[in-house]
This record gives C-alpha cells, sequence and structure tokens, in this order.
C-alpha cells in the first residue's frame, strides 16, 4: 500500500510542469532595460490600507506618470529628475516637487539599469511563482528602498512596493503592460502641467 502510494504520487510530481526558476538579476536588468514606452491600468494599496485606481505611464529613461480614478483628485508625475505632486485636497496648480534620484523609483527609471552593481540589491528571493527584488540605493539607504516583484516565460513587472524613509509602504499592482510606439513628453512635463492647470478657470 505504501510502495503504491509511493509510486502514485512520484508519478503526479513527474507529470507536473516544473516550476520557472527564479529569474537573474542580469536578466531583470535586461528587462527593464527594454521598457522604453509602456502604459498599465494599475491598483494602489496606500499605507492606511485604502485603495486607489489609475492609469500608468512610462518612458525611460527618467519619466512616469500616475494618473488617478475619481474620487482620487491627485496625479504624480516623474520627469526632468524631479517626482512632482498635484494633490486636489492642497496643491492642485501647483505640485509638490521631489528630486527623483531621493526616491526609490529612481532605480527602475535609470538611463541603465544594472540591479547587480555598487550592493544595490538587499533581497533576491523566489516565491515560487515570482522573483522578489528589493534594491535600494546603497550611498542613501535612508531613501527608503523598492521590492519589485516578476514573472517568466516572458519577464513581466507585476508589482512593486515602496517603502519610503518613514516607513510607509505603497504598494502597486499592475495589469499587463502594454509597449506603445509614443508617449508625448508633456505626459511627464511638470511645468507644462503646471501651466495647464493655471490657465484652468
Amino acid at each position: 500500500m505504501y510502495r503504491r502510494t509511493f509510486l502514485a504520487t512520484a508519478a503526479a510530481f513527474a507529470a507536473t510542469p516544473a516550476l520557472a526558476a527564479k529569474l537573474s538579476l542580469n536578466e531583470i536588468s535586461r528587462y527593464l532595460n527594454g521598457i522604453e514606452r509602456a502604459t498599465s491600468d494599475f491598483t494602489q494599496v496606500n499605507d492606511d490600507g485604502t485603495l486607489s485606481t489609475g492609469k500608468f505611464y512610462i518612458r525611460r529613461p527618467g519619466r512616469m506618470r500616475f494618473e488617478y480614478n475619481p474620487p482620487e483628485k491627485l496625479l504624480v508625475m516623474a520627469g526632468g529628475g524631479h517626482v512632482g505632486i498635484f494633490d486636489g485636497k492642497s496643491n492642485i496648480a501647483k505640485a509638490e516637487r521631489y528630486p527623483l534620484r531621493r526616491t526609490p523609483l529612481n532605480i527602475i527609471l535609470e538611463r541603465n539599469v544594472n540591479l547587480a552593481r555598487r550592493n544595490m540589491v538587499v533581497g533576491h528571493s523566489y516565491d515560487g511563482t515570482s522573483t522578489i527584488v528589493t534594491a535600494q540605493d546603497p550611498e542613501h539607504p535612508e531613501y527608503g528602498n523598492i521590492q519589485l516583484k516578476f514573472t517568466a516565460d516572458p519577464v513581466e513587472l507585476r508589482q512593486w512596493i515602496v517603502t519610503d524613509g518613514q516607513g510607509a509602504k505603497t504598494t502597486v499592482i499592475l495589469g499587463q503592460l502594454q509597449k506603445v510606439s509614443d508617449l508625448p513628453s508633456t505626459l511627464f512635463n511638470i511645468s507644462f502641467e503646471e501651466g495647464q492647470r493655471a490657465k484652468s478657470p
């Protein structure tokens, strides 16, 4: 009986497709460097547990845009070396700006992503379905870190968790990342967005 059970278990295991292996840092770096222009829907889990949704745009190097769906009155842009936040509750027409290099997002927006360099990666694991990479600026760990989750075959970025310098966590879950031929540079121009908002009644 035990022999039959063992053999049946072994046969079932052999018939099960092998799980994808953990992606290497070089594979992930090549994937990120291959993203030039893309869009996706996203769901955001905020530090207080609330949810937000919207549309995500990326134009590497250096540019991102998060357009939030109502009732949120929020727009987050990265461009020109800065991150700009337009919050409908406090600063509608003028962005609150932060240097991009002082945020964990800079790690995936660099011109040449190389996750293996300068002790940037502080975690590299595999949970059975996804490769998880935690990275931070080794020269400024106080800026926080970013945890990226990737699936394989083909390699795709599925989620990231940004932990800021105060320990607050923001999780962004991406839909299907769609590469596009062009995205207007004005989507990522903070000063242009301020000018447009100044014209609005």
